[in-house]
C-alpha cells in the first residue's frame, strides 16, 4: 500500500497541466462513480492526473490514483485495498485501467455500496461495458467515452494555438464568418495534413518520427491484451481479428460481402460479424450503418472504415488515397456528438436531416443536387463557397 502511495504522489506531481482534453468540462466530477473509456492512448491516465493536481493537490492524504494492472493487485482485492485506504482517511480513488482486474465491475459495485464516503473515478478500454459483467453499474456510475485529438485539439496541444469549440448548425450557417477568425491565426492546409498522418493521438508529441512504431504497438496491445481481458477471447480469435484488419487496411472503405470476408478471414459469417463489431467498440474500426430505423445493430454494415485517418496511414499500403482519408476524417470527427449514416446519394447523412458528399477542392454538387440541406466538405480550400465547407473546419466540432 505505501509504494501505491508514493507512486501515485510521483505521478500526479510530475504531469503536465497545460492542455487539457475537450472532456474536462463535460465531466461531472462531483458525481460519485464516473466511467471514462477510451481507445489506449487517447489520454485518458493524463486527464485523471491532471484533475488531481489542479483540484485535490491540497488533500493529497485523502486521494490516490492506481493503475489495476500492478502486481499490488494479484494478491489483493479491489475491496480490501479500498477499504484500507478509507480507513487510513481515504475519499478519491482513481482507479486506471480496470479492465486488467478480473472482476472490476463487482469490486467496484461492493466498494461503491460500502464506503459511501469514496469517490470513484475509473477508466477503462472503450471495449468496456459497464453495463455488464457481474455487476450492474448502469444506476451507479455516469460514464463518458474519450475520444483522440481533434484537429482544434491538435492545433492547441501542438502548437497552442487555442480556438474554441463551433457547433455544426454554425459551421453549415455562418462558415464565412468563422473562417476569418481561424485564417487570422493559421494556414489550416499544411497543418491539416499533419494532423492527418500523426495528430489523433496526443502522445505524438513525444516524437513524430516514432510515431508510427508506437501507433502499430498500441493496435497490437489492444488485440492482444485489451480485448481478450473485456471479451474473454483466446488466442485464436486473437489470430483472426489481427488477420481481418489487416485485411481490412487494405481495402478500406469497404462495402462489405460478408460471406467473402469470412472465407477471406476463415471463420463463419456470424463469428465476421461479431469481430467487427469487437473491433468497432475497440476503437479500430467504424461501421457505417444505414439510416434505416431498427435495424439489428449485429447486421451488416453499409460501410466499413478504420477509425481515425492516424491508422489509415499506418495500416493501410501504399494505394491508401486520399479520398478515403477524406471520408475518414469526416465521420470520425463527426460521430463525437452526432450520428452518421449512409446516403444513397451522398456520402453521409448526419442527424438525418444533412446530407454531405466529400471531395477535394474541385468536387461538385452533382451528386447532391435538388437535394435539401446538402453540403459538399471540400478537401483543399480555405474559404467557404454557399454550401461547399472546407473539410478542416469540421475538426473544430471537439
Amino acid at each position: 500500500m505505501e509504494k501505491l502511495i508514493q507512486f501515485s504522489a510521483s505521478r500526479i506531481e510530475t504531469i503536465d497541466t497545460s492542455f487539457k482534453r475537450y472532456l474536462w468540462d463535460t465531466i461531472k466530477w462531483d458525481n460519485r462513480l464516473i466511467a471514462i473509456t477510451g481507445a489506449r492512448g487517447v489520454g485518458k491516465t493524463t486527464l485523471l492526473l491532471q484533475y488531481i493536481k489542479e483540484n485535490l493537490n491540497e488533500r493529497s492524504d485523502e486521494v490516490i490514483y492506481v493503475n489495476m494492472d500492478d502486481l499490488y493487485f494479484s494478491k489483493n482485492t479491489l475491496v480490501d485495498f479500498a477499504d484500507q485506504f478509507v480507513k487510513l482517511g481515504g475519499k478519491y480513488l482513481f482507479l486506471d485501467e480496470v479492465h486488467k482486474y478480473r472482476n472490476w465491475s463487482q469490486e467496484i459495485k461492493n466498494s461503491y455500496d460500502y464506503f459511501p464516503g469514496l469517490k470513484i473515478v475509473l477508466t477503462g478500454s472503450s471495449a468496456l461495458d459497464i453495463y455488464k459483467g457481474n455487476a450492474d453499474l448502469s444506476r451507479r456510475a455516469i460514464l463518458y467515452k474519450m475520444q483522440g485529438l481533434s484537429f482544434r485539439e491538435f492545433l492547441a496541444l501542438k502548437y497552442k494555438l487555442f480556438f474554441p469549440v463551433f457547433e455544426l448548425n454554425d459551421l453549415l450557417n455562418a462558415a464565412h464568418k468563422i473562417i476569418p477568425s481561424v485564417l487570422e491565426k493559421i494556414k489550416p492546409l499544411k497543418l491539416f495534413e499533419e494532423y492527418l498522418k500523426y495528430g489523433y493521438y496526443p502522445f505524438f508529441i513525444e516524437g513524430t518520427d516514432e510515431f508510427q512504431i508506437r501507433l502499430k504497438q498500441i493496435v497490437n496491445h489492444i488485440l492482444d491484451n485489451d480485448l481478450p481481458s473485456v471479451e474473454n477471447i483466446d488466442f485464436k480469435s486473437v489470430h483472426y481479428l489481427r488477420k481481418l484488419i489487416s485485411i481490412l487496411a487494405e481495402i478500406v472503405p469497404y462495402k462489405p460481402n460478408i460471406l467473402k470476408l469470412s472465407q477471406q478471414v476463415g471463420v463463419s459469417r456470424e463469428t465476421l460479424v461479431r469481430y467487427l463489431y469487437l473491433l468497432e467498440k475497440a476503437d479500430l474500426l467504424i461501421l457505417l450503418q444505414s439510416g434505416v430505423h431498427g435495424m439489428s445493430k449485429m447486421n451488416k454494415p453499409e460501410k466499413i472504415y478504420l477509425n481515425n485517418p492516424n491508422l489509415v496511414n499506418s495500416l493501410g499500403d501504399s494505394r491508401s488515397n486520399q479520398g478515403t482519408l477524406r471520408e475518414t476524417f469526416f465521420i470520425n470527427q463527426l460521430q463525437v456528438s452526432h450520428t452518421v449514416t449512409s446516403s444513397d446519394k451522398g456520402d453521409f447523412i448526419v442527424d438525418n436531416k444533412y446530407t454531405f458528399e466529400i471531395g477535394g477542392r474541385n468536387k461538385n454538387r452533382k451528386q447532391i443536387t435538388g437535394i435539401q440541406d446538402a453540403f459538399v466538405a471540400a478537401d483543399n480550400i480555405e474559404y467557404a463557397l454557399q454550401n461547399k465547407i472546407p473539410l478542416w473546419l469540421f475538426g473544430f466540432l471537439y
